[in-house]
Order: C-alpha cells, then structure tokens, then sequence
C-alpha cells in the first residue's frame, strides 16, 4: 500500500483531531491514529472510546486501499519538523512496517492493526437533525463553556444544553453560580428536542469551528450526537439525564437596572479584587447617583480598596456582594461595550446583559450574589 499526501494538510488535520486522545488510556490503540485509504481519500480516526472524531483529505497518488493504526504522538512530533513537500507513505499490511519517505529522508515505524480500534457509536433512525452555521454555534459554545459545572454529584451540569424548538436553539450553561443563557434566532429545528453535550467534546468542537466556514450538521439521540463539517466528524458519547427549568431561576422583576462601561467595570474589579480575601473573593458594589462603588477588604490582612465608578443609575440606593472572579469571568464573555446590570434585591441573583443585543441573538447572564457582612 503507497499513497503522496502533503506535509502540511496531512499535519494540520492530525493536529486538529488529536485533541481527542487522552493522556493516559486503558486501550493502548487509543493512542494511534487510524489511517483509511478508499478510492483517493484518507480518513484518520482518532477515539478515547467515548468520543471519536474522523478528518478526511484527498491525496496526491495512491495504489491499493487499506487501513493501518499508529502511535499518534511519534507521527505528530515527526510530521511537525518538516516544511511543505510531498510525503511518500508505503506500508506493508502484512507486517505493518511503514516508511515515510520525505525531500532529504525517511522515518521506519512500525504499524498496529487497524482491527483493534473501537468502531464508533452509530445514531438510531429515530435521531433528530438540525443545522447551524459554524460561527453561530461557535459564539454559543464560546460564550457558555466557562460557567459549566464540575460537580460528580450532578452530571447533567457539566455540558452545554442545548434547547431546540420550531423558533430557535438556545445554548444553556450553570454551575449552580454562574449561569449563561445564548438563543440564536438563525438556526431551528423541526421540532422540540433537546441534548447535553459534555464539555471535551464542546471543547473540541470549538477549536474545529475556528477554523471552518458553512454550515455544520449536528445529528443526535438519546444517547450519541454526531456533528458534521466538510472534512470532519465528530461522535460522541451525551450526558444522559434531565437538565433542570433553567428560565425559572431568572429573576422576572428587576426594577434597579445599572448600565456601564464593560471595560471600565472590568479593570475596577480586577484593582479592587486584589484587596479581597482570598477564601472569599466577595466583593461589593454600592449604586447610588450614576455611581458605583466597588470595594473589598481582607480582614485578616487589614487591607482594603475602594474605587468609584460612573454609571447610569436612577434607583434606590442599594448594595449586593459577588464573587469576584465569577463577575470578571461573566464580563469577559460578553462582547458589547456597555452592559446592563439588573437587580431586584440583595438576595436574588443579579441578571447581566448586553445594552445592545448582536442580530438575531439574545444573551443573558446570572450570578448569584454573596452575604454582605454590613
């Protein structure tokens, strides 16, 4: 078996897939790639048993079709040394030994066989499709990711939701102190359905829709999701299991409304929250005037900071208390200039917007407040 392929599309497409493999693994063929020759076309599989991503690309000359796995880290630490040029694979598939010949040399590996390696989940008839545009759902992903859960006790909260209807699809994020609410208006489904994409996949998903274009088609069941680009695919394993009401934790009412500049707010948290205690990081905002009063202070360390703020305000004067960090991390993943601060009371959960929403898109934002001491 002979196949030409060129140095760097062959490189960029393992690259991109080989965020899949895991660090340790129990199998060892789930540290190889699998290499597919059919009719011109290369197909590398990569899999950690419960998610399995394929990338295909079309070589410069082949022989006969067939298929081989090899160790992924010694082919990928090869592959990046060497600029731009034709790659002459040729392997013997009886023995498996493979020569990769190249401008001024060669590497001589040694093969698996391509049978050992897990045959990815197929989806049932019943398994319902939607398609997004790339960059929608990459905003979605990229907006939410950083408020999912790590909680063993609540699997369900350490994925993406996504909620589809006849309308629009909204990606959903909580930690049970964070929560990230994204609808989209430019993708639908056909009807109401529902999954929760566990949070490597969602990952791995992001640093694909990068740097792709078009349309992605995602396919799901009960139990698997698959999501399809032009020259890849990825399955995976969903978390099983019922996602809770996510609207009816977001406060209705919330006559104090402050808006600020988002930059601004970001770099006085960041000043003040050096003065915070550690254990805590709880900070407090007081509203009064147009003006914003964010202070801090470490008791045990006598230190504190306080620094003043413009805003737009009109409501009674009030004070709530956050977590520092989770504010600064809500912040960051909104792109709009100024935001919209919404609080009903000390004690609710304050609701973070976007003053101007982008097109055919509605971002929200929780946070939880934290007990004042004052």
């Amino acid at each position: 078996m002979k196949f030409i392929v060129s140095s760097t599309a062959l490189s960029s497409h393992l690259q991109a897939i080989s965020r899949v493999i895991n660090s340790k693994n129990a199998l060892p063929i789930l540290d190889c790639f699998l290499f597919e020759l059919k009719d011109g076309t290369l197909s590398v599989t990569v899999s950690d048993s419960e998610t399995t991503m394929v990338t295909s690309l079309e070589v410069v000359e082949s022989d006969v079709d067939g298929r081989f796995a090899i160790m992924a880290r010694t082919l990928l630490d090869a592959l990046k040394e060497i600029p731009e040029q034709p790659l002459t694979f040729e392997i013997n598939l009886v023995t498996l030994e493979l020569i990769v010949q190249y401008q001024n040399g060669k590497y001589c590996l040694v093969g698996q066989s391509a049978d050992e390696f897990p045959t990815p989940a197929h989806l049932s008839e019943s398994a319902v499709r939607v398609d997004m545009d790339t960059q929608v759902l990459l905003a979605g992903i990229n907006r939410a990711l950083f408020a999912t859960a790590d909680d063993e006790l609540r699997p369900v909260m350490n994925g993406v939701y996504f909620d589809i209807t006849t309308e629009d699809i909204t990606m959903v994020a909580s930690d049970g102190h964070k929560l990230v609410r994204c609808k989209t208006y430019t993708a639908h489904g056909n009807e109401r359905a529902a999954f929760i994409l566990p949070k490597k996949p969602a990952n791995l998903l992001k640093n694909l829709l990068s740097r792709e274009q078009g349309n992605i088609a995602i396919e799901f069941d009960e139990r698997n999701a698959a999501f399809t680009l032009a020259n890849y695919r990825m399955v995976c394993r969903l978390i099983e299991g019922r996602y809770p009401n996510y609207n009816s934790v977001i406060p209705k009412n919330n006559p104090n409304k402050i808006t600020a500049d988002r930059l601004q707010l970001i770099g006085a948290l960041r000043r003040v929250a050096i003065f915070s205690s550690q254990a805590s990081s709880l900070i407090k905002l007081r509203m009064e005037n147009n003006s914003m009063i964010i202070s801090a202070q470490d008791i045990d360390f006598s230190t504190s900071a306080e620094e003043t703020l413009i805003c737009q305000y009109a409501g009674n004067p009030m004070s709530i208390g956050f977590k520092s960090t989770f504010l600064i991390d809500i912040l960051n993943n909104i792109s709009a200039d100024e935001v919209v601060v919404e609080l009903a009371d000390p004690s609710r959960a304050g609701v973070i917007i976007p003053s101007v929403q982008e097109e055919n898109e509605e971002l929200l934002m929780l946070l939880m407040p934290m007990m004042l001491n004052d």
